[in-house]
């Protein structure tokens, strides 16, 4: 399961859903299998200089290599500047987890 996170300055006109959904898309449109992308976002109250960063992160598989890395991330770059309205400074970051990350469902506590 993908992860995504926004870190932005907050005085930046954007929907964070809707960049969430479009990164969730975009991984998809490379790696139907890669499943639901779960995204957090960020707003700053105190800042220097209006930015967005981006960060992806996805498990490591044979198949996202270079190539697939390569394409991806030119597509989330474009993808998400298509929906940030005004002049500001960006940075996406593209990363696997390595074998030592667990990921899976929590489905709570029993009762006590």
């Amino acid at each position: 399961m993908p992860h995504a996170e926004l870190k932005y300055s907050g005085d930046l006109p954007i929907d964070p859903a809707a960049i969430l959904a479009q990164i969730e898309q975009v991984i998809l449109t490379h790696d139907s299998a890669a499943g639901a992308c779960k995204g957090r976002a960020f707003p700053a109250a105190v800042f220097h200089h209006s930015h967005l960063l981006v960060s992806v992160a996805l498990l490591a598989k044979p198949h996202r290599d270079a190539a697939f890395s390569a394409a991806l991330i030119a597509d989330l770059e474009t993808a998400v500047k298509g929906l940030i309205p005004v002049p500001c400074a960006f940075s996406l970051a593209l990363s696997y987890s390595d074998a030592f990350y667990v990921t899976n469902a929590h489905m709570g506590q029993p009762a006590r």
